[in-house]
């Protein structure tokens, strides 16, 4: 796997969002949505071509990691997050994954009280 930088500006198809392209942008800045445009990154080979929906937040090394999910293929594929990166966005998507609370189990009473 070779990467192939491109700088590309898009319009996300997900929010209408103008994205000015770096050679490492992948995703929508404003709502971190991606398209499937890829089989090796930067290769534009991927026929699906479908959205990819942000589906969780990963911390790997020190570095955070958006996961997408394509909506046409299920394929997931990681990428990191950008400084450009509405910060708001990402935490939501960090809230929507954590499990639900659960309560503390009631405390047993001792006996001879």
């Amino acid at each position: 796997m070779v990467f192939i930088r491109r700088i590309e500006d898009f319009v996300c198809e997900h929010c209408g969002t103008r994205n000015r392209g770096d050679g490492y942008t992948n995703h929508c800045a404003a709502c971190l949505y991606s398209k499937h445009v890829d089989i090796d990154p930067g290769d534009r080979l991927a026929t699906c071509l479908g959205l990819m929906v942000p589906i969780r937040v990963e911390l790997r090394s020190g570095t955070y990691s958006l996961v997408h999910r394509c909506q046409v293929c299920q394929i997931e594929r990681r990428c990191r997050t950008s400084p450009k990166d509405d910060p708001e966005q990402i935490r939501a998507l960090s809230a929507r994954q954590l499990p639900p609370l659960v309560p503390p189990a009631p405390r047993r009473r001792r006996r001879g009280r």
